[in-house]
């Protein structure tokens, strides 16, 4: 059996738990550019909690922060993440990087898998000629590629790693057998080899463009359903009794996938001539919602004759979903940003985020303990488990008198 030296370069939600659950078949070096994530790993600490100190005090993974070890590697995989600029565009800064990393230290016969979301191309017309530039090696005689697109969902403990399908590409025949057969040993869920790179890369991208469609629908229904005086989370019980109606919920749409994906697979609609009017309708309804949060808490706010101009609102959660700590795309943001527009002074209350990442990416100090009989209003943002345990009538306590709670997932029907 193929039995290759692995190294998987980016140790985040999806490079951790891989790397980890690879080792229990294979040798395994992680490696990771930032050095407090390695002295983390090292002292048995996952910061993404996605792995559990127990399972990191078992791993045989070795940890570093050397770009020297890929070299003891002849099966990589990079799994970094593929963000977008200021501008909504693909940023693939830190994809064509960890590529020239890789690069400078590709072993001969050595097979380079990419798990990052990308459009149909990337790999192939982006990452190789970076790979072949820093290794002056040539494609598909010194090394060969492939394409296995990342399923990890943060904070579910369920559908982990090694219980996805799995879909795998590769650049040769041989590739893809060999890919098949590294994933195929730790994935009990089953392989899916795609015909082509290029079709591994749509599937993936698609994935998470269907989902942000779908909840795009949900957001405008929420916002009819607001305006007809009824409970969406209602209506959504009711229609679900229907066998195949589709379980989507309204909410904000942010994070490093779903708020991200759609513009990589417009970019490239764009590039070929075609305006991609369905996913950017979507995007565009999902992209308001915070600003639309935020505008019916204030018009709540007056209706109740509460103070606006220097008003107090405690914001529960900022992280981009529920019982996880990562805060990258938050559209949380979006709405403290409007609420002070207005004049409003909003805390922000998250346990599970941690404060110094927070205060790096926003600006933004979090509180640690609400004051009592302090604040004009509550808007749960982000249904951590912390906050939902803890029932809604336990806010109370924290608002002035007349002061209301604002469910933007509607957890409760008492608000």
């Amino acid at each position: 059996m193929y039995k290759p030296e692995i190294c998987v370069v980016g140790l985040g939600y999806v490079g951790l738990p891989l790397a980890i659950e690879l080792s229990r078949y294979f040798n395994v070096i992680g490696f990771d550019i930032n050095k407090n994530r390695i002295k983390s790993l090292l002292d048995g600490k996952d910061p993404t909690g996605e792995v559990s100190d127990k399972l990191l005090s078992e791993t045989k993974t070795v940890f570093s922060t050397d770009p020297d070890v890929i070299r003891k590697g002849n099966f990589i995989i990079i799994a970094v993440p593929t963000p977008i600029d200021k501008n909504k565009r693909p940023d693939l800064t830190p994809l064509l990087k960890a590529s020239e990393t890789v690069g400078s230290n590709l072993s001969d016969g050595s097979i380079v898998v990419y798990e990052s979301t990308v459009y149909p191309g990337v790999t192939e017309d982006e990452c190789v000629p970076v790979l072949e530039k820093y290794s002056k090696k040539k494609w598909k005689e010194n090394f060969n590629i492939g394409y296995s697109p990342e399923r990890i969902n943060p904070g579910d403990k369920v559908h982990t790693f090694s219980t996805i399908k799995k879909i795998v590409s590769g650049d040769t025949d041989d590739t893809l057998e060999k890919i098949a057969t590294v994933y195929g040993t730790a994935v009990k869920a089953g392989i899916h080899k795609a015909s082509s790179i290029k079709v591994a890369e749509a599937a993936k991208v698609i994935e998470n463009t269907q989902r942000d469609i779908n909840i795009a629908l949900m957001n405008e229904l929420r916002i009819i359903f607001d305006k007809l005086g009824i409970s969406t989370r209602e209506v959504l019980e009711a229609a679900s009794t229907k066998w195949n109606f589709l379980p989507f919920e309204p909410g904000l749409v942010g994070g490093h996938c779903i708020g991200v994906d759609p513009y990589y697979l417009a970019y490239k609609a764009e590039e070929i001539g075609h305006h991609p009017q369905i996913i950017m309708a979507g995007r565009r309804i999902n992209d308001a919602m915070g600003r639309y949060f935020a505008r019916e808490l204030i018009k709540k706010m007056i209706h109740k004759k509460l103070n606006v101009m220097e008003g107090k609102v405690l914001v529960l959660g900022i992280t981009f979903k529920e019982n996880v700590p990562d805060i990258r795309n938050s559209k949380v943001i979006d709405i403290i940003q409007e609420l002070e527009s207005f004049g409003v002074i909003a805390d922000v209350w998250d346990p599970v985020a941690n404060p110094e990442d927070v205060q790096n990416e926003y600006g933004i100090k979090l509180i640690e303990t609400p004051e009592d009989n302090f604040y004009e209003a509550i808007i749960i943002t982000v249904k951590h488990n912390f906050f939902i345990s803890k029932g809604i009538d336990y806010y109370n306590k924290y608002l002035v008198k007349n002061g209301i709670i604002f469910d933007v997932k509607e957890v409760s029907n008492k608000c």
